[in-house]
């Protein structure tokens, strides 16, 4: 028979342990900030209401982007995909993400996944003429290329490696082709698609989405993070949210957020053409010589610009008849304040116009569609990038500086985050190149 001493002790012990279930509990709860609304920003959020320790009764997640989802180069890059690309340690994990996560959700029709061939195309530039009319008046654009290859035409190709599907480059410019990858190596996605989609599906799951820019993290002197402060795109005011975990995935912007963050931003400039007929599934590096005295004036130039001898843009065909060319990058322009503000260099577009205008008529005779620019996030150390992991402020985590693999990357990063954050450590790659306290 239990005495009066004995229920008051067992009324102690069950006090007790329920007073550390409930510190147990408390802490459990955490208040999770992303900053960044590009892909990394999307799929870390994603992935972190897709771990097994999610549980949105006691894990609050908060998504900040300045701007616009997907306004910078995650909306405005050629998203290819590939086992080759790099970082090696976290690309196969991301390449197979991709896959899954085009499987689970139907990626075939709402981002563009599809499976490709990728070569490595070199060419000689033909002189950038008008379009001309069967009667030898300019054209209104709305002509299409009827050119058909002759015997001789197919040899010069045929010569050269270009596969038979491969058919709008003009054979007169093709010299030498190579594949880099196959189906099974290599695939795309449309980005800005693919980067909503993930925002729209993190935000099912409970992530709240609020377009802000973030004025400051409280680390509380560096022992760890407390709260992240922002101004409301809309209404301006500042608001500061609390925080256990705050990973920064700002792209080139990161530095404005975490100024210890080692990443700098390098503009890139694209456009996307309609052809004048479809075009086969494929991403193509090109290396093309130029004759001399390129190029024409146009609405863009007021003269003739200085090319160099050899360009090299990259064309990347997509689904319902689209082609994406870029070209390369520079540093003419400072990052500007937010993704809106960026500047776009109308010439430098032409330039890639011109550059894939003369190997392809089916590109000449097309449609310009769009015409942009964006800067991507380059690490400023010899190691290179991306960085992914902690900072060394307890809650702190960087995710960014992939360069121009970001949509390549963005799922393996993504769930990797996901796994820093509820596991404390990476468990799905091997990443201590990539840890940030290595260049902070």
């Amino acid at each position: 028979m239990w005495g009066g001493d004995d229920v008051i002790a067992d009324a102690k012990l069950a006090l007790s342990r329920l007073t550390r279930l409930r510190m147990a509990s408390d802490l459990e709860q955490k208040e999770i900030v992303v900053i960044g609304g590009g892909i990394i920003g999307c799929t870390s959020a994603y992935f972190l209401t897709r771990h097994p320790a999610y549980d949105p009764l006691k894990h609050n997640i908060t998504l900040l982007e300045a701007s616009k989802i997907a306004g910078g180069a995650s909306g405005k890059a050629g998203g290819l995909l590939a086992l080759w690309a790099y970082p090696t340690n976290i690309v196969p994990l991301s390449y197979r993400l991709h896959a899954q996560l085009a499987k689970e959700h139907g990626g075939e029709s709402k981002w563009g996944y599809r499976r490709i061939h990728c070569g490595q195309l070199a060419a000689k530039g033909r002189p950038n003429e008008k379009k001309e009319t069967l009667e030898g008046k300019p054209s209104n654009g709305a002509s299409v290329s009827l050119n058909k290859r002759d015997g001789k035409a197919l040899g010069k190709v045929t010569a050269a490696g270009l596969p038979k599907d491969l058919n709008w480059f003009a054979p007169e410019s093709v010299q030498s082709y190579y594949e880099m990858g196959d189906p099974d190596t290599t695939a795309q996605v449309h980005p800005y698609q693919f980067t909503t989609a993930m925002a729209e599906l993190a935000a099912q799951k409970g992530v709240n989405i609020i377009l802000g820019s973030v004025t400051s993290i409280d680390t509380t002197n560096g022992s760890g993070v407390r709260s992240v402060t922002y101004e409301d795109k809309a209404t301006k005011p500042s608001h500061t949210i609390p925080a256990t975990d705050v990973i920064v995935s700002a792209g080139p912007w990161t530095q404005r957020v975490y100024p210890p963050a080692p990443i700098s931003g390098v503009r890139a400039h694209s456009v996307t053409i309609t052809p004048s007929k479809p075009i086969s599934a494929y991403a193509i590096f090109t290396e093309i010589s130029l004759p001399r005295d390129f190029g024409h004036k146009d609405t863009f130039l007021k003269s003739k610009r200085p090319h160099g001898k050899t360009v090299t843009p990259e064309i990347y065909a997509r689904p319902n008849n689209e082609a994406y060319a870029c070209g390369e990058g520079d540093h003419l322009v400072p990052l500007p304040k937010t993704t809106e503000d960026v500047e776009t260099d109308l010439a430098r577009c032409q330039d890639i116009v011109d550059y894939v205008s003369s190997i392809s008529n089916e590109l000449r005779d097309g449609e310009v569609t769009v015409r942009q620019a964006c800067y991507l996030p380059n690490v400023e150390a010899a190691s290179g990038g991306p960085l992914i992991g902690p900072t060394g402020v307890k809650g702190l985590l960087l995710a960014t500086g992939h360069t121009c693999w970001g949509i390549q990357n963005g799922p393996g990063t993504g769930k990797l985050i996901s796994e820093f954050v509820f596991d404390g450590k990476a468990k799905s790659a091997s990443i201590g190149s990539l840890d940030p306290r290595r260049v902070l």
